[in-house]
């Protein structure tokens, strides 16, 4: 075998491992914070302090962008071990406001969406995993599209029109399956030969992760949108 192929072979090997860390704490997260939302909506004490205080809970809010903020903004300077346990916290704190999710709306259709959500994060990830095209271009539409998005949303806040809730339903889904693809394809770009499991490689699967996880937990908020029943 040729020195080539060697080489081909530890990068294919290096590349599969990395992503194989980075899915696997994004799927860790997603349990953290669906078990902790579930944990929360069944037990009465906890949805009384939650969600029935508005103080709490926008103050659990404003404490998730601030997890994401600071590990955005430090995650060189800190060790693996913080980045990872800011990411959990991070999960969890995620998961003690999307209770509301197990309150407002029935079992059989949160479950429907979250398989709907899983079986659309997994094609786009495909794609942007073994796509040849460049996405660059859709995925920074994309993120133009989001920040769009979320100035009108806070607008509609003000007027309640139903036609834009519905039209930035559309929307959204459509920014987010654009993003999977091209997160997806950024994230495997990242992975870099002979790096396998050092500090530098492990926060870079924690990020990895992140933006994957940030990804998945949109595109089922706007899926539950169309698809989530009242109770």
């Amino acid at each position: 075998m040729s020195t080539l192929n060697i080489s081909s072979d530890k990068a294919n090997t290096e590349e599969c491992n990395f992503i194989s860390r980075v899915f696997g704490w994004m799927s860790f997260a997603l349990l953290i914070t669906g078990f902790v939302a579930m944990w929360v909506a069944s037990s009465p004490q906890l949805v009384d302090v939650i969600i029935g205080n508005s103080y709490v809970f926008y103050g659990l809010l404003i404490g998730q962008l601030i997890c994401v903020v600071y590990l955005s903004s430090v995650v060189n300077k800190i060790s693996v071990q913080l980045a990872q346990f800011i990411f959990i916290i991070y999960a969890a704190l995620n998961g003690l406001t999307f209770s509301t999710v197990f309150l407002a709306f029935t079992s059989e259709s949160i479950a429907t969406t979250f398989i709907i959500t899983a079986g659309t994060f997994g094609v786009m990830s495909l794609y942007g995993y073994f796509t040849k095209k460049d996405l660059t271009k859709i995925g920074n539409l994309a993120l133009m599209a989001l920040i769009g998005l979320i100035i009108t949303s806070i607008v509609n806040w003000f007027f309640n029109s139903e036609t834009f809730y519905w039209i930035s339903t559309s929307v959204g889904i459509l920014i987010f399956i654009a993003l999977i693809a091209y997160d997806t394809q950024k994230i495997k770009a990242m992975n870099r030969l002979g790096n396998e499991g050092t500090d530098a490689d492990k926060k870079e699967a924690v990020m990895a992760a992140l933006t994957l996880y940030l990804d998945f937990i949109n595109l089922f908020h706007y899926f539950l949108r169309l698809f989530g029943k009242k109770k």
